[in-house]
């Protein structure tokens, strides 16, 4: 098993389902609302988890009802916590509305106590960063603590992966110390100023990363699979089918924690890419975002029929 840190997020998604959302001062029924585990981080550690690697998910909670969620599902998974517990404050929580036609999704996080994340608490987990083969981080929790866990992870020579989501203004010098970036078409936008549209743009797009510092990059494209790129070498991996798409939420996370599960036990890029492709296609079949984490053997059954 290969060794995953993660830094991120919890938050309890509480997902509304509606033929639309409505205009401000107007009210609709929806069509159903379930709760339940999220944020960026906790997705994708329950990703990588339930894809074979043994992740460690770097975080905080509250002392509170959504903790407890937060508990079940990564005990559910098998993710290691390296969560304190802030009684003061609250855990988080997300507004997700998805389009009951599309499944197309609008987001509102609230990262609660989380936000209080610190370089320090980096700090205290040094020892887990410098172990792990494979470090991640979001920016859902503050840019410092962010950096200051790529400083960790790359002084110990763990490779380093960062999502830049949500969308940010990046520190001088963090994405010097990415290997990987792993923006999708709207983030790499916003990183970049290039209009991400087809394999040509993201091509143009990866390229600017790795001008501005980053080892090399990985722009995901939705319906038309996602590209690698580390200024030599292009890869492009097309999606996958794995059925009809329910809920497109988590994709972005799936794929995230396959691919870092791959890398991590010492896949090449190629592979890992196709891993974490078919991870994010199994997801978006089911409603949800860390309960449509699929299992390794889901995952190897979808790369078996598309070889």
């Amino acid at each position: 098993m290969g060794r995953v840190a993660i830094l991120g997020v919890f938050v309890a998604d509480c997902t509304f389902r509606a033929e639309r959302q409505p205009k401000m001062g107007e009210t609709l029924l929806g069509k159903s609302f379930a709760l339940g585990p999220g944020g960026k981080g906790s997705n994708q550690a329950v990703a990588a988890a339930r894809a074979g690697a043994e992740a460690t998910f770097i975080s905080k909670l509250g002392a509170d009802a959504f903790a407890d969620l937060a508990r079940g599902i990564w005990g559910e998974a098998g993710v290691s916590p390296a969560v304190p517990v802030d009684s003061d404050s609250y855990t988080g929580a997300a507004y997700v509305f998805v389009d009951d036609d599309s499944g197309d999704n609008a987001i509102i996080i609230c990262p609660g106590v989380a936000a209080t994340i610190s370089p320090d608490d980096l700090e205290r987990e040094h020892a887990t960063i410098a172990a792990a083969d494979v470090f991640m981080t979001q920016l859902e929790q503050p840019l410092d603590a962010a950096m200051r866990g790529l400083e960790i992870a790359r002084a110990a020579g763990t490779r380093t992966i960062l999502n830049p989501a949500p969308a940010a203004l990046l520190p001088d010098g963090m994405l010097g110390l990415c290997d990987i970036v792993t923006p999708n078409e709207s983030e790499a936008e916003g990183l970049t100023g290039v209009a991400v549209s087809g394999i040509a743009d993201a091509e143009r797009a990866a390229d600017a990363l790795i001008a501005q510092g980053a080892g090399a990059a990985v722009i995901t494209l939705g319906e038309n699979g996602a590209l690698y790129r580390n200024g030599s070498t292009s890869l492009h991996v097309p999606a996958m089918a794995a059925g009809p798409v329910v809920e497109t939420t988590g994709a972005g996370d799936a794929f995230n924690g396959g691919f870092a599960a791959a890398l991590a036990e010492g896949a090449s890029p190629e592979a890992a890419l196709r891993f974490g492709t078919a991870t994010a296609a199994i997801s978006v079949t089911r409603a949800g975002t860390a309960p449509s984490m699929p299992a390794r053997s889901e995952i190897e059954a979808l790369l078996a029929k598309n070889i």
